[in-house]
């Protein structure tokens, strides 16, 4: 039974929000940030950079308290406004390909996350959890969702199309030139029957975010133990999360690229890869798998097509099966010798809405001397994985839609 509540955001005005709204912080290159905020005294890039006020790099708590002193003044200054009622917010992207998401923001339940009726599929590192619960706990706010996926609902689906028919709360255009519009639900009744819809679910499943989700549920954790009053309803028990039906997730995989072939001449290299792989050369044409368990590989100006070869090597578990750890388990690890992939500097990752040419530009400049392309794992391979308790290798996937901060905020 997921637990999924409505609460009263914290938005900016109608006029400003496309200023309002921002990519991840990390996402932007510091020549970027610097001309959004040059420029944009709106952009929610002041609140999570602080120090761009007193040109300064301000770090660890001091900088999360300048976080929350900047983010108060947005509300002071009428930037913010929060809603008088709780209510859920139907929230549509259509991004520049035509891709369209639709689904739900709504406040979701950590304890829900204790429960593994939230699902994970990727492992999480301690520090930056337990980092960020550390910033949430002194902003006092969640400002971009967790994004999770639910089994396709035909009465949700039917209220999302009836809501987007009225007017929207909101409608803008980024300059990535993806569209994004909201809508408010506060109707009791239509409210009750999403409740009860999500109650029926016995599982959802992270698609993005899997810090945020771990370090909300550090912040419950010692919330509740801090609180002799504690009784479930209070905000720190909950995280705010953007819900989208499962036919509208859309997977990409992530490639690999590899700065060194471990000692290796090319000729030895392409040994090794045999005792496993049926090995193609493909030429100078750009080649992509068309099938799991196939790679493609460039290397020394050339794409090589890689077949596994059907009798070396045992599919145990649903992660045995995914593709990204396939190749860490056969190429990565035992040949090239990487065997860290999150902190490794000899391996870098390329996401698979760039083109193979992207690996080839890489390998091409000398910088790179082998790269690897694959398809993408599918909702079902994420969702077995998670199911069995498992951890995807990281950037087994990148996960479309992509969110922005700022459109709706959750304080706790």
């Amino acid at each position: 039974m997921a637990k999924v509540i409505p609460f009263k955001a914290v938005r900016p005005t109608r006029a400003i929000v496309g200023l309002v709204a921002a990519r991840p912080y990390q996402s932007y290159t510091v020549d970027e940030r610097e001309s959004r905020m040059d420029y944009n005294p709106y952009s929610f890039l002041h609140i999570v950079n602080p120090g761009y006020k007193y040109d300064q790099v301000i770090t660890g708590e001091e900088r999360y308290k300048l976080v929350r002193n900047r983010y108060l003044e947005f509300k002071e200054d009428g930037v913010f406004i929060q809603d008088k009622k709780p209510s859920f917010y139907i929230y549509k992207i259509v991004n520049r390909h035509g891709q369209e998401f639709n689904g739900i923001i709504a406040a979701t339940s950590a304890e829900d996350y204790e429960n593994d009726i939230i699902k994970k599929h990727e492992d999480t590192l301690a520090k930056r959890e337990e980092t960020f619960k550390t910033y949430l706990k002194t902003v006092g706010f969640n400002a971009e969702p967790v994004l999770l996926t639910y089994p396709d609902n035909d009465v949700i689906s039917k209220i999302i199309k009836e809501t987007q028919k009225e007017h929207a709360e909101f409608e803008f255009t980024m300059t990535y030139r993806d569209t994004h519009y909201l809508w408010k639900i506060e109707n009791e009744n239509t409210i009750a029957t999403i409740q009860k819809e999500f109650e029926q679910m016995n599982t959802i499943y992270i698609a993005d975010g899997h810090h945020r989700s771990a370090s909300s549920h550090l912040l419950y954790d010692k919330e509740k133990v801090n609180n002799a009053n504690h009784n479930g309803s209070e905000s720190y028990n909950f995280f705010m999360s953007y819900l989208i039906p499962e036919s509208e997730l859309v997977i990409h995989e992530f490639n690999r690229i590899i700065k060194d072939l471990n000692g290796l001449s090319k000729e030895e290299f392409l040994i090794k890869l045999d005792a496993l792989y049926r090995i193609e050369n493909r030429g100078v044409m750009p080649y992509h798998p068309s099938k799991s368990h196939h790679f493609s590989m460039y290397l020394d100006g050339e794409f090589y097509s890689l077949y596994l070869r059907k009798t070396s090597f045992e599919f145990d578990t649903a992660l045995d099966e995914l593709d990204a750890q396939l190749l860490y388990k056969t190429i990565l690890q035992p040949v090239l010798g990487i065997d860290d992939l999150r902190n490794d500097n000899r391996i870098e990752y390329v996401n698979g809405r760039h083109e193979m040419t992207t690996i080839k530009s890489s390998v091409d400049s000398g910088e790179f001397m082998v790269g690897f392309g694959m398809c993408p794992a599918t909702i079902e391979q994420m969702k077995l994985i998670a199911d069995e308790g498992l951890k995807m290798p990281p950037k087994s996937t990148y996960i479309l839609p992509k969110l922005r901060s700022g459109i709706t905020v959750y304080e706790f």
